[in-house]
């Protein structure tokens, strides 16, 4: 199968995102949503913005921006696919793997998917692509907060979302990935692999991303199924699919584990040059994959 991702582009757009912090209600951030709404709109996709307030934890009230646009292929009484991630940073980190990695990798599925879903001659397909550029993650997943609960609201027919979170770190040293003891015998112990995390009503989901990532060469995947939202385990629930489980939609969180793997997380060390080209290709082209069929064939 020809790889259709193209490496230089992804780069090209985590480097730009990740120059500098982009915390919330910074002029930094809206530089970046520019950036995006600017491609977004080259490749043919047309961009709203939707305005939102929310408070944090803290109880402080915060002023987000969500980039969403949908294109235009939908089927009568078909249903909605959203692929997300967040543009935020947070204050202290110029956030290349949190979170330029994955909007770089959505801009990129955009560019390619864009002249197939959005011309007016599109052919009419099962399911609608919808794309999300989410505001306010790191005060609590505001913005992903907000959109579930506008599509719950609409009564809209969500047939899976799917959050990309920290896509491009990668390291073939035995014991650079860790788990919490209760999932430590489970997964390998090098963090070489993209992982695919999903709720109790996401098994079709998971199995669709799995198969996709499978089918590109040199890209070990692991997949982890939580009960109950994963209120028990509290990891699972840290980007904007967990707001989407809570409002009973199947979602995954796709990620190179944050944390367990990646020594930068939150830190202003979270620059480009730490990342793996060639890891952050693969996923690319594993997303490309899983999104493109979902909307060509619906969810099997």
């Amino acid at each position: 199968m020809e790889i259709e991702t193209d490496i230089q582009r992804i780069w090209a757009d985590l480097e730009w995102l990740a120059n500098k912090p982009r915390p919330a209600e910074s002029d930094r951030l809206e530089e970046c949503r520019q950036y995006c709404e600017q491609i977004l709109n080259s490749a043919g996709w047309q961009v709203e913005r939707r305005n939102f307030e929310a408070a944090d934890s803290a109880g402080t009230s915060r002023k987000g921006i969500n980039l969403v646009t949908t294109s235009a292929n939908q089927a009568e009484g078909g249903a909605k696919f959203i692929l997300g991630a967040h543009l935020d940073s947070r204050p202290e980190t110029p956030g290349a793997d949190d979170n330029a990695s994955a909007v770089a990798v959505l801009l990129e599925v955009a560019r390619l998917l864009g002249p197939e879903l959005t011309a007016d001659a599109a052919v009419s397909t099962p399911v609608q692509l919808e794309l999300a550029v989410f505001d306010l993650e790191e005060n609590g997943m505001l913005g992903g907060a907000y959109h579930a609960a506008s599509c719950r609201a609409a009564g809209e027919s969500v047939c899976g979302m799917v959050s990309l979170e920290m896509l491009g770190y990668c390291s073939e040293k035995p014991g650079s990935q860790t788990f919490p003891p209760e999932l430590a015998d489970r997964f390998p112990d090098t963090g070489n692999f993209i992982g695919i995390v999903g709720n109790q009503v996401s098994d079709p989901l998971i199995r669709h991303f799995s198969r996709a990532f499978n089918s590109v060469p040199n890209l070990p995947c692991e997949s982890l199924q939580v009960p109950d939202n994963g209120l028990t385990f509290p990891p699972t629930r840290l980007s904007d699919h967990s707001p989407f489980w809570d409002e009973g939609f199947a979602a995954l969180m796709i990620t190179d584990t944050s944390f367990m793997r990646n020594p930068h997380y939150h830190l202003p060390s979270d620059t480009p040059e730490t990342l793996d080209r060639g890891f952050l290709h693969n996923v690319a082209e594993g997303v490309l994959r899983a999104t493109r069929k979902i909307v060509t064939d619906g969810l099997r």
